[in-house]
């Protein structure tokens, strides 16, 4: 009796950590990272395109300073479930 319910909880230790680590989907992600940008004060969203694929975030556009661009990289960095963000922002000062 002791070896099937160290059995049983086995199984259920490595199975359940997998069902409750559901990833989120590249739409889900790419909502996140442009709701941290466009609210961020610094950064805003403005001309910041932003595309994921399979987790990775890849930021395109323009920003008018190298620190603007550093920050909106940090941003998408910090939404749970990205993978990694390709920074391929363009510092245009206006």
């Amino acid at each position: 009796m002791r070896a099937l319910l160290a059995f049983v909880i086995l199984i259920l230790s490595l199975v359940l950590p997998s069902m409750a680590a559901d990833p989120l989907t590249d739409e889900a992600l790419y909502d996140q990272v442009r709701i941290k940008i466009a609210r961020d004060r610094e950064v805003g969203g403005g001309k910041i395109e932003v595309k994921v694929t399979n987790g990775v975030v890849e930021l395109t556009g323009t920003v008018k300073q190298d620190k603007l661009k550093e920050r909106a990289e940090k941003l998408a960095r910090k939404v749970k479930g990205v993978k990694s963000v390709e920074n391929k922002l363009r510092v245009a000062p206006v």
